[in-house]
Formats: structure tokens, C-alpha cells, sequence
């Protein structure tokens, strides 16, 4: 069974670091793009930042400059660096990965998210 496991959301102040893991466990061929979405509360999950395994990356405005995805496709992890964080940061990321389980189409998965909270 697949599953993606997240690490490393919490707490800190404005202005504040945080980094994101995710790693991907199971039984599977190829993990293809990874990436990370927000869901703050009352708002539509959004998305924050993706990568390719060739590295190509993709994030939201609102993050530019301030966050920094990367990944090693050996441990089919993907990081998320938060740096400046803002309380408008503050949401539950969630992990987000392409999996090709066994021939055919790449399969969607999903973790189960970890709190992030910019606080004074």
C-alpha cells in the first residue's frame, strides 16, 4: 500500500523557518511530480508549490521568492523550505505525489496534512 507521510509543520513566529518533508512508502514503480498544497480554514485547498522528477518547478505567487521545493528522487522525498513565513501562511499543507503503482496512469495520492501556524 502506497501512503505519502509528512513531517515537520508547528508553530513559529513571523518571520520565522520552517521545512516540509514528505516521503513516499509502498510497494511502486516510479514516483513522478510532487508537490505541496494549503487549506486554510474556510478557503478551498490551494497550491503552493510543485516539482518534476527532472526538477521543473511551479508555485503560487503568494509564495515566490519565500518558499523552495526540491526533492531526492532516491529517497522519493519532496521538501518544502519555508522561509519569511507570514500569518497568512498559517494552513494545513498537504503532501501531493504521482505515483505509478504498476503499468498504466500515474495514481494521485494524498497525505494527511500537518498544521502550520505563524504566530506571534
Amino acid at each position: 500500500q502506497v501512503q505519502l507521510v509528512e513531517s515537520g509543520g508547528g508553530l513559529v513566529q513571523p518571520g520565522g523557518s520552517l521545512r516540509l518533508s514528505c516521503a513516499a512508502s509502498g510497494s511502486f514503480f516510479s514516483v513522478n511530480a510532487m508537490g505541496w498544497y494549503r487549506q486554510a480554514p474556510g478557503k478551498q485547498r490551494e497550491l503552493v508549490e510543485t516539482i518534476t522528477r527532472g526538477g521543473r518547478t511551479n508555485y503560487a505567487d503568494s509564495v515566490k521568492g519565500r518558499f523552495t521545493i526540491s526533492r531526492d528522487n532516491l529517497k522519493n522525498t519532496v521538501y518544502l523550505q519555508m522561509n519569511s513565513l507570514k500569518p497568512e501562511d498559517t494552513a494545513v499543507y498537504y503532501c501531493n505525489a504521482f505515483i505509478l503503482v504498476r503499468g498504466g496512469t500515474p495514481v494521485e495520492y494524498w497525505g494527511q496534512g500537518t498544521q502550520v501556524t505563524v504566530s506571534s
